[in-house]
This record gives structure tokens, sequence and C-alpha cells, in this order.
């Protein structure tokens, strides 16, 4: 709906005979300091991988997100790369050359094993840098218990944009506070924008890959939202500085009617007592959506301590079928391999949904070296598109504009 360290190794630094340890920094999906940290799962995987390799050994540093990408774009930047790094974005580094292909660290079993539409959001300039790690991808989260009080289907929920206005009016006069949670504030509002936009067929970039932020249907999108949502009082009353988190807590006091959310926070809403409805696609502007968003983290090989032949053999350890289940069932996150999504499938029908989207799910362009600035200007600048009294024309123009230069500057 989402990671310290110089390379280390003997003499030269190369793969040979002698021991090399390597070094990487991974990204905490649990709360640091307590027993859900991601540092339990990565220090029992890289002692087993100790054992089954002797002479090879793996440090592993676990930071929180906030501070993960800092940390290893600090490391880059002083000449000192980790061999490995479990993090947001890649695409900066494959850019400046700091980065094995993974053809050059991966098997073939595993590199054909990566879902198609992951393995292409990991491209840049079509060379595969990004290893797809976890993912997860986006449905529309709605509270059967409110919409049956209301006198709603609580069957299959909303399926169109016509149904969510309709229900939010519902909703909103049988007492519920906010029908619809919109949080476009600065934690992801990439994200919600995102959503909305691929309901109405548009999105962040063109056919080519160019960015087209103030296309028609995206324009469009956002004024059908002040008309029909925030304008009617049926949302979030200050979308721009709302974060997910709190729509979330708000849905789990009974506050909120619906809003898209992703499987971490279905366990989280079932774990509360929520009857929580999930719809099968994405809402759209007349009916369902072509595909959802999926969020991607990545795994990236740096080629700075000549580490190739010993992280191959990690990087094939690390996506083994038991692993890539492992991790992903420990954080309610979904597989990125084909193994892994069919054996999920027969595993978790509850997740169903969301893995039969992830398979034709768009994905931010985090392909373009760009895209770290221009998605710091959406997460600033949109809320105030879908705000009564914010023209959406003038500021995804204005989005489009920042755009455009930022990508002249990266030279795409």
């Amino acid at each position: 709906m989402s990671m310290s360290l110089s390379g280390c190794g003997m003499a030269g630094g190369s793969d040979g005979e002698e021991e090399v340890v390597l070094k990487m920094i991974a990204a905490d999906y649990g709360k640091p300091g307590t027993k859900t940290s991601s540092k339990y799962y990565w220090d029992d995987l890289a002692e087993e991988f100790a054992n089954n390799n002797p002479g090879l050994s793996v440090d592993i540093k676990v930071l929180d997100w906030k501070d993960v990408d800092a940390e290893v774009k600090k490391l880059v930047d002083a000449g000192t790369p980790p061999d490995l790094a479990q993090i947001g974005a890649y695409a900066d580094y494959a850019d400046q050359g700091e980065l094995y292909t993974l053809d050059e660290v991966l098997s073939i079993p595993t590199q054909s094993n990566f879902v198609a539409s992951l393995a292409e959001a990991g491209e840049v300039k079509r060379t595969p840098y990004g290893l797809p790690f976890v993912s997860s991808s986006r449905l529309l989260f709605y509270n059967k218990r409110l919409f049956l009080d209301a006198g709603l289907s609580a069957d299959k929920g909303p399926q169109s944009w016509e149904d969510i206005a309709h229900d939010a009016q519902v909703l909103k006069a049988n007492g519920v506070k906010t029908p619809f949670g919109l949080p476009l504030g600065p934690e992801e509002a990439q994200g919600e924008a995102l959503l909305w936009m691929l309901g109405n067929g548009g999105g962040y970039t063109d056919e080519v890959g160019g960015y087209n932020l103030d296309s028609p249907e995206n324009i469009e999108t956002f004024k059908w939202i002040q008309q029909n949502l925030t304008g009617q009082g049926l949302s979030t009353k200050n979308p721009r500085a709302t974060n997910r988190q709190q729509v979330f807590d708000e849905f789990l006091k009974g506050d909120v009617g619906m809003f898209f959310g992703h499987p971490t926070l279905m366990r989280d809403a079932q774990d509360q007592g929520i009857d929580l409805g999930i719809v099968s696609a994405l809402p759209g502007n007349g009916g369902p959506a072509a595909s959802t968003m999926g969020v991607v983290d990545w795994m990236m090989a740096f080629k700075k301590n000549n580490h190739q032949k010993a992280i191959g053999k990690f990087l094939d350890f690390v996506f083994s079928d038991d692993k890539v289940l492992q991790f992903a069932t420990r954080y309610d996150l979904l597989p990125t391999t084909v193994s892994g999504v069919n054996r999920l499938r027969r595993e978790r029908e509850d997740l169903v949904p969301f893995l039969t989207q992830l398979e034709s799910a768009v994905f931010y362009p985090a392909e373009k070296t760009s895209w770290a600035a221009v998605a710091a200007s959406i997460k600033e600048k949109i809320g105030k598109a879908a705000t009564s009294g914010g023209d959406p024309e003038e500021i995804l123009g204005d989005l489009q504009a920042e755009a455009q230069k930022a990508s002249q500057l990266k030279e795409e």
C-alpha cells in the first residue's frame, strides 16, 4: 500500500583462499531495541551462513529506517561503502558506477526466480542493479461494522470512486468522523497520490518513462478529490499534514471508514478485533483500476571491495526460498520471488489479493536517479492539490517543472 562499513577481507580485499568478512547495512522492519527488531533475523542468518561457508562471514549492522539511507550515503561519499546494503533506493549508486549488476553476483536460478514486474523495477537503463528484497501492494481497507451500521453492504466494499463518494456520504450521515482517510502528509504522500492517479489512468511517468505529473488524468484526479471528498467534509480534515499511521490509528478506534492499506496493517487491524474488509482491486474512476501501486525495498551489492564471489554466495543464500519467506512472513510483507509467491498463495489465503495485484503493480520510478528529489517535492506540495482552495493544475504544473529540471540535472 514501505537497509559500517568498509569492506573487510584479507590481502588486497579480493576473494581468494583467505577469509573474507562481508560488511552489510540493513534496515530495521521492526522496532529497534526490541524483540521485533530485524537484527535478530540477520544475526541468525549470518551465523548459519558462516557455519555453512568456512572462510566466509558477514558483519551486518541494522539501522532504523530514518537513519539507514543517510548512513549508506555517508559511507559511499567517504569512499568506504559496505559490500551490501538493504535500503530504499539504488539508482544513484548504479548511476555512479558503484554497483554490481545482478548477473555479476547472482546465479541464474536466483535471477530467474524474481517476479518479473519487480525485476524490471530494479533496472537502470535496462540493466538490472537493484535486487528486490521485499515488496507490498496496496488495496482499499474498510470497516465492515461501520458499513453495516450505516445500512451499507459489507460484502465487497466500494469498487469505484463513485462508490467511495456514495458510501462516504452515508457513513458521514451515520456519524462516522472520517469516512475516508486521506494521508497526504510528508511521510508517504507520493504513495497515496499515486494510488489515486492510477485509479484514473494516470501516474508519475508516461509510456516512454518521462515525468508526466501534470497530465490531464492527474489534474482530473485531484479535482475529483476536492469536489467529492475534501470539499464535502468526507475525508481527513487536513490531508497534507496527516500521515498514514495517524489514519490507521483512527481506523482502529472506529473513526475512519475507509483508507488504502498494506498487508502489515491488515494483521494489526485483525489483532485489534476490527472486522476488516479488503477490496480485491483498486477502486478507480468508473470501476476497478487496471493496477494498483506496489512498493519494493532493495538489496544492492557494491564493487569497491572486490568481493564479488563472496557476495554472490551470500545473496544466493539470502534469496533462497526458506529465507525469503521467513523474512516476508515475519513482517507480513510479500516475497519477491515466483516460488515464494506461489508458496504463500497456498499458505496464506488472506494475502492472495495482495499477491495477485503485485503481478501487475505499478512502482515508483525508482530507476530514475532524479526520483529521490522529485519524491521530496511531491511529499511537500501535492497534499495542497487535494485541499479545497488549492489549484491542482497549478500545483501539478509546478511539480512537473521541478521534475523536469531534476531530470535534466541528473542527465537522464
